[in-house]
């Protein structure tokens, strides 16, 4: 297809809204790193989201950058790539991103930036642009990481408890609280690994698109650098609203079921982030926070709070898809 190259200032602004998509998604994914150690009030909310920040930052350091190239290659074909797609993926993400944020509801922005990109990929060049292994493997996710986060962390529920069996309630409690923290930790630099990655592969795709790679689809150091800080600031303005949903709605947690929960996503997003799979940091978190309150009793989950949770799942792709077919269309008729 034609490749449509544009003036600096436009390239420079197409950036700029990428990361503040990526703060965005610090903002509203930062209920699920801290949603735990903040309903279990073993960090009160400010440190906590400091502590979440701090973590998100420090995954530059640690992985490397499969789920970058998954996005940027993986979901629509790299080669059909304009500012216009670009444009109306990031739209399409960030609308949806803003009215589950708005409403409290912990949805997936990783499902919204895919979402957005189909929508948008299919308006420019049909279905022959989508990468279907790619979608596929994203779409599988959807189902996959809640319920083996939900099972992970059941089964550290019962394992933590036999070897705790004999210890008393204290001791139990003190060795959970240090060990909630370090999971708490974990999830962090996974969320932070994952997500931000995400808006990496959106800036080198959008660089790739206007021949400033060489040819070759890699993603610059200062495009990983920026997302990072984006997404550590994102997460330090906090997403309130989540939290409560997230920490105290599904069900109460103890310290024991904190650990297990973040300790259960942790496996997961380091697994998908290993593996170049965008997983969703909520839906991970969803399904453990879940996991962990059956574990106790099946009533103690609000069973209405996580259906409603998951309906959201099921609808953030065809929305985010909607939305980003519509601003594309809408760059086509003012350009």
């Amino acid at each position: 297809m034609e490749t449509t190259i544009i003036a600096m200032p436009l390239l420079i602004a197409l950036i700029a809204l990428a990361l503040a998509f990526d703060f965005l998604n610090g903002l509203h994914d930062a209920a699920n790193s801290i949603a735990t150690v903040v309903s279990t009030r073993l960090l009160k909310p400010v440190h906590a989201v400091l502590f979440a920040a701090f973590f998100n930052f420090a995954a530059y350091w640690i992985f490397g950058l499969k789920v970058a190239e998954t996005i940027g290659k993986g979901i629509i074909d790299a080669d059909i790539v304009n500012p216009q797609v670009i444009f109306g993926a990031l739209v399409g993400a960030m609308f949806w991103n803003v009215v589950t944020w708005w409403k409290g509801i912990p949805s997936s922005s990783s499902h919204a930036l895919v979402g957005g990109l189909i929508g948008a990929g299919v308006m420019r060049a049909g279905l022959d642009g989508i990468v279907w292994s790619g979608v596929l493997k994203t779409a599988s996710a959807i189902v996959l990481s809640p319920t083996i986060g939900m099972i992970l962390s059941i089964l550290l529920v019962v394992l933590t408890s036999w070897i705790f069996l004999r210890a008393t309630a204290k001791r139990a409690e003190g060795v959970f609280k240090k060990l909630h923290l370090v999971s708490s930790a974990a999830y962090s630099l996974g969320h932070g690994a994952n997500d931000a990655q995400k808006t990496m592969g959106i800036i080198t795709v959008l660089l790739y698109s206007q021949g400033m790679l060489d040819g070759e689809f890699a993603v610059p150091e200062w495009v990983v650098l920026s997302c990072y800080v984006a997404i550590a600031l994102g997460t330090l303005s906090g997403g309130w609203k989540i939290i409560e949903t997230m920490g105290t709605r599904i069900t109460k947690l103890s310290h024991q079921q904190g650990f297990c929960a973040s300790s259960g996503g942790s496996v997961m997003l380091f697994a998908a982030t290993a593996f170049g799979i965008p997983v969703s940091t909520t839906h991970t978190i969803t399904g453990c926070v879940v996991g962990v309150g059956a574990a106790r009793r099946a009533s103690a989950v609000r069973w209405g709070v996580a259906g409603r949770v998951v309906i959201a799942w099921l609808i953030t792709i065809p929305a985010s898809a909607a939305v980003g077919a519509l601003f594309y269309w809408l760059t086509t008729i003012w350009g």
